[in-house]
């Protein structure tokens, strides 16, 4: 029994064989080559990595950072080998779809991570632009503290009531911060108020001159007291002066030096640092005054105690015994 659509079957599938084994021995040179190129740029992916890693960690604080951008060149050199490998073969059309569906993956990864996404593109270029740096003390969106480390997608802030924030990158890329640490100085204000009746002049005289004594003060001529307002009982002054920071004297202790000496300096010098006293008056309005409602309300008392005992001669007279038997 004859079964001649088996017998063409076979014939098709031996010609399309020998075809692809012809091709495939002409194609051999090219695959052996597009094989070298392969393993070629893989070496060169990790002698590249190497060297960028180095000047990635030299640049960058953040030690992940680093090894992301290192990770993500070695990425760029392997794969540009392959598609190199690919077309060399004749492959074009597939490196065009690698490519197409590489696009497609990563937008629906960027919307799906949007959040993550953003966060790791605020520290790479956080870490590009070094607002701060590890140890800096730094405020921003309500946090007030030193930074501990910077990662890919957040910062560690351990505040200075022992509290450990961490803060997402995109805050920090998007906020404003306050880098208290950059410029290795930082002023400090102590308000302070005179009486009336003292000078306001000879008063910053004295703070000054005492304030420029301490050693930890820099910028001793930029030193100043300044008048700033009146205030219910008091002249309102504002003392400037300028310390290293951060230094051997932390800002608090500073201050509080500043604040002994501003009042001990004034003290010396007879200068008095009021406090509010309030003078109370019934008087507005036809109302009585305090100082004669107070011999009012005694004599008001006297009399009301005479009549008590008018009205209870009793009791003055078991008094008068009780008295009496107490001389006796």
């Amino acid at each position: 029994m004859d079964f001649p659509e088996i017998d063409k079957i076979y014939k098709l599938i031996n010609e399309k064989l020998q075809v692809w084994l012809e091709s495939g021995i002409k194609h051999l040179p090219n695959f052996v080559v597009a094989i070298l190129i392969a393993i070629g740029f893989g070496i060169l992916a990790k002698l590249v990595g190497n060297l960028v890693q180095r000047l990635m960690r030299r640049a960058f604080e953040s030690k992940q950072i680093a090894d992301l951008l290192t990770s993500i060149v070695k990425a760029i050199v392997a794969i540009a080998g392959i598609f190199i490998a690919l077309d060399f073969i004749g492959l074009s059309g597939t490196v065009t779809s690698l490519l197409a569906g590489a696009g497609i993956v990563g937008l629906a990864i960027g919307f799906a991570f949007q959040d993550m996404t953003e966060n790791l593109i605020a520290g790479i270029a956080m870490g590009i632009r070094k607002p701060f740096q590890i140890g800096d003390v730094i405020e921003a969106d309500g946090v007030f503290g030193n930074v501990e480390a910077i990662n890919l997608r957040n910062t560690l802030v351990e505040t200075f009531y022992g509290q450990r924030e961490i803060i997402p990158n995109k805050i920090l890329f998007r906020n404003i911060v306050t880098n208290y640490s950059v410029l290795g100085y930082r002023r400090i204000e102590v308000p302070v108020g005179i009486s009336y009746a003292d000078d306001p002049d000879e008063a910053a005289k004295v703070i000054v001159s005492a304030i420029n004594e301490l050693d930890y003060v820099i910028k001793k001529d930029e030193t100043a007291v300044y008048a700033e307002s009146f205030g219910d009982s008091s002249i309102n002054l504002l003392v400037w002066f300028w310390i290293d920071y951060p230094g051997d004297t932390g800002f608090m202790q500073a201050r509080h030096d500043a604040v002994a000496i501003v009042k001990r300096v004034l003290e010396e010098n007879d200068i008095l640092i009021p406090f509010p006293i309030r003078t109370l008056d019934f008087g507005a309005k036809g109302g009585e005054k305090l100082n004669s409602m107070l011999p009012d309300q005694r004599q008001s008392q006297s009399e009301d105690q005479s009549n008590t005992n008018a009205d209870n001669p009793k009791a003055d007279a078991s008094g008068e015994d009780g008295d009496a038997e107490g001389d006796n």
